[in-house]
């Protein structure tokens, strides 16, 4: 037990309190009462502890058996010291408490009543004076509860969730105390409701077919929330109204690949498991799954409109899904059977490719007729990577038998060039301008080239910025086995001036293009559960006879056998299995703002936009808030924004904005100096994805784009982030903004239509047929009765 910090910063925050024995073997649950003065352990002994948290007198440990199988889950009742155990067998013992917890009492501190309380005086006795305990709403007698005595517990109750053999065995547990709600989830996903302490039967549900590992309820007890490690499975269940608040489930295997959408609103992912998920980059939930690969997806892309995504897979099969209808419309096969390793789209999204494992032959088909074009063929050794360059009919595969191809998709698809490489090639990727190619090799080493001249144009030497931890089988040093890693995926950001790197490493790194050097390393992980995530073997799992990892229990006496050099995933089938820290795939957002990574944790975004960094630009004395909020009430706009962006800080930039009125944006746009049109248009990006005045900065971008288009078109290449960046704000409002008058459309038309069904007129109808009854100059004997009919229509 330790105590754990307050608010404040401590050099040594976790302090060792006190050391409890008492289980023999592992524990498998604590559970601590209202007021932390006690706290119970469960243990695969099938027996439960409950510890004080002080050296109290009468309560120092007690042991409650009664179970048969091991713990699961162990709670205590609101205000009390009663005990609810559960075990692996569906079993469920309820421990009454015959003191209250004010009955404990610390050494040298009189009992109720003004006597001291010796450490052995017994159970205690009615001089104490116990006074009433309250559980539900009924007041127990005095005779139950005591003060002061030697604790004890009596089992009141035992019953068995499993009396029909209907389903397996216990695995999770959850308890909330203020409404008395206790949830049971077992093996084959079924889960109960029971209120207790009379565990009256609410809901018996299934959420799936796999062991339910975790249970929690909300702090209300409204919502409760299952996870299943099988299937990597979430759902948020609310138990009154009895509807799903939340499901998501992920790969319950390696994330292998990732692209981004256009709009860089979605990221699809692949698994081992074959299945491709789109995800939503702002809530970071799953909006689609598709499962129709029957092996690992080992490539995944987005086409040019982003309504459709493209995955290759070990199946045999290159599959296209369209994310309108959410279906597989298009299958591509070869005609031998192969494993593709890599896919690659063209810019206009007609020509699929697909690089072999096996054959060592790139694949091409149409995605109009979904025919089989080609076969390029040319390659010694298998294809790891394909890139299509954004500007032209250029398709470069990278392969095993160090070399670089392209091929000419415009001229009968001709092997254009054939770049040699210093060792296998792993990754190959265009730059966003289609100006420059890189490549990343076996030998650690990343290739810059030229491929309109043929010719290198720089190189990286990225071996020791790796970084590789030391696996737990390993007989050499990290600082060994770091030399034989290397990179295995790499792209550039939207504006091509770095260059994201990642593999076999824990680490991350991005690169300056330009300089050819590390600008810094991004650490994925924390995880000491994964494999390579310590440079040096732990002592305390060294013996005389070498690491406890290389023994396996029940091996037999050759203990472990090694991996075999080139292992990615290990052997499962061994007793403790631990995945590898790696980095399968790097994808730099088409904002600029982002870049994702996939790896053994799962699925990382990291964004430029979580902090806010001051950053000045050409600032001198005068530039001030002060001054700038001055020029904003002389109506100096153009003069406030441009101070405003020296300062460089959002909420000022945002507030002189705002100030400015509607009807001079557009004199305020045609006023600003280039630099600053480039700054504005970057920040409406941002702004537009949080702010409520949507039309206001929407005039803003029309105005900018509209002003200033012909020389934003000249620096297309940089600019190209903050117009994506805008282009998805934009995109985002559109699809809330559609829904929302879809939806008001179709009230209104359905209101008329069953007003017209009921009988109803409208007011014009009703005028004019009141109009043909009386004549043309309006004469009648009863002048107000179209205004009658008028007033009934209208109620």
């Amino acid at each position: 037990m330790y105590h754990a910090p307050g608010q404040g910063r401590h050099f040594n925050p976790f302090s060792l309190d006190k050391t409890y024995y008492g289980p023999y073997d592992e524990t498998t649950c604590i559970a601590w009462t209202d007021d932390s003065k006690c706290f119970a352990v469960g243990s695969k002994d099938s027996s439960t502890w409950v510890f004080g948290a002080e050296r109290w007198t009468n309560l120092i440990y007690y042991a409650l058996g009664g179970h048969k199988d091991a713990i699961v889950g162990c709670f205590f009742e609101a205000g009390s010291l009663d005990v609810y155990t559960l075990s692996r067998d569906a079993t469920l013992c309820v421990w009454e408490c015959d003191t209250d917890p004010e009955g404990l009492l610390l050494p040298g501190v009189p009992a109720a009543g003004g006597r001291h309380q010796e450490p052995a005086a017994g159970v205690g006795g009615a001089e104490l004076q116990p006074k009433p305990s309250v559980v539900r709403g009924k007041v127990e007698p005095q005779s139950q509860r005591q003060r002061g005595g030697k604790v004890k517990y009596t089992r009141t109750g035992k019953h068995f969730f499993n009396k029909e053999g209907d389903f397996n065995e216990l695995t999770a547990a959850a308890y909330h105390r203020g409404n008395h709600l206790l949830v049971t989830g077992f093996a084959n996903g079924n889960f109960h409701l029971h209120d207790m302490p009379d565990v009256n039967l609410i809901h018996s549900l299934s959420i799936s077919d796999q062991s339910i590992e975790s249970i929690s309820i909300n702090s209300s007890g409204d919502w409760i929330a299952f996870g299943c490690a099988g299937l990597g499975q979430l759902l948020v269940w609310e138990w009154q109204s009895e509807s799903y608040v939340m499901k998501q489930q992920g790969h319950f295997n390696n994330m292998v690949a990732l692209s981004y959408s256009p709009d860089a609103q979605y990221i699809v992912t692949g698994g081992d498991d074959g299945k491709v998920k789109v995800w939503n980059t702002s809530s970071g939930l799953c909006t689609v799954t598709f499962t129709d690969h029957s092996s690992g997806v080992t490539a995944v892309t987005f086409n040019a409109t982003g309504y459709v995504v493209v995955s290759a897979s070990l199946d045999g099969t290159v599959r296209a899904f369209d994310l309108h209808r959410y279906r597989n419309f298009r299958t591509f096969t070869s005609p031998r059977l192969a494993q593709f390793s890599c896919l690659a789209l063209d810019t206009s999204g007609e020509i699929v490719c697909a690089g072999s494992r096996d054959s060592f032959q790139v694949f091409v088909w149409s995605m109009q007729s979904g025919r089989l074009l080609d076969v390029l063929d040319g390659h010694e050794g298998p294809v790891s990577g394909l890139s299509f360059s954004p500007t032209q009919g250029l398709l470069a595969s990278a392969s095993w038998d160090k070399t670089v191809k392209l091929w000419d998709m415009q001229d009968s698809w001709k092997t254009k060039e054939t770049l040699r490489l210093s060792a296998d090639g792993l990754a190959v990727s265009f730059r966003p301008d289609g100006g420059e190619l890189a490549v990343a090799t076996l030998d650690g080493h990343i290739t810059l080239w030229d491929h309109a001249r043929a010719t290198q144009t720089g190189s990286i030497e990225g071996q020791h910025d790796l970084h590789g931890g030391r696996k737990e089988l390993d007989k050499v040093t990290a600082r060994h086995s770091a030399k034989s890693r290397a990179y295995s995926t790499l792209c550039y950001s939207a504006d091509g001036g770095w260059v994201l790197a990642g593999g076999q490493s824990r680490y991350v790194c991005i690169y300056n293009v330009k300089e050819q050097i590390l600008v810094k390393s991004f650490e994925i992980s924390c995880n000491l559960s994964l494999d390579a995530m310590e440079e040096f073997l732990d002592r305390r799992k060294m013996t005389e006879f070498g690491s406890v990892a290389l023994i396996d229990e029940g091996a037999g006496e050759e203990g472990v056998a090694l991996p075999l050099p080139g292992v990615k995933k290990g052997d499962m089938s061994l007793r403790h299995f631990k995945p590898e820290i790696r980095v399968t795939c790097l994808r730099f957002s088409p904002t600029g703002r982002s870049w994702a990574a996939t790896t053994t944790e799962g699925l990382l975004i990291f964004s430029l936009d979580g902090a806010m960094v001051f950053d000045p630009y050409d600032l001198d004395e005068e530039v001030t808030p002060v001054s700038v909020r001055r020029a904003l009430r002389r109506g100096e706009f153009t003069v406030a924004i441009v101070m405003a962006f020296r300062l460089n800080e959002d909420k000022l930039t945002l507030e002189v904005l705002e100030g400015v009125p509607h009807t001079d944006i557009g004199v305020v746009c045609s006023t600003l100096p280039p630099l600053y049109v480039e700054k504005l248009l970057g920040f409406m990006a941002v702004t537009l994805e949080t702010s409520r005045h949507l039309e206001f900065f929407l005039s803003w971008a029309e105005q900018l784009l509209s002003l200033h288009g012909h020389t934003l078109k000249a620096r297309s290449v940089e600019l190209l982030p903050a117009i994506q960046s805008l282009q998805r704000s934009i995109q985002r409002h559109y699809d809330t903004v559609s829904k929302l008058c879809e939806w008001n459309c179709y009230n209104m038309r359905y209101t008329l239509a069953l007003a017209q069904q009921r009988g109803l007129k409208r007011p014009a109808e009703t005028e004019t047929d009141t109009e043909a009854e009386t004549g043309s100059n309006g004469d009648s004997d009863t002048p107000n009765a179209s205004d009658d009919q008028l007033m009934e229509a209208s109620d």
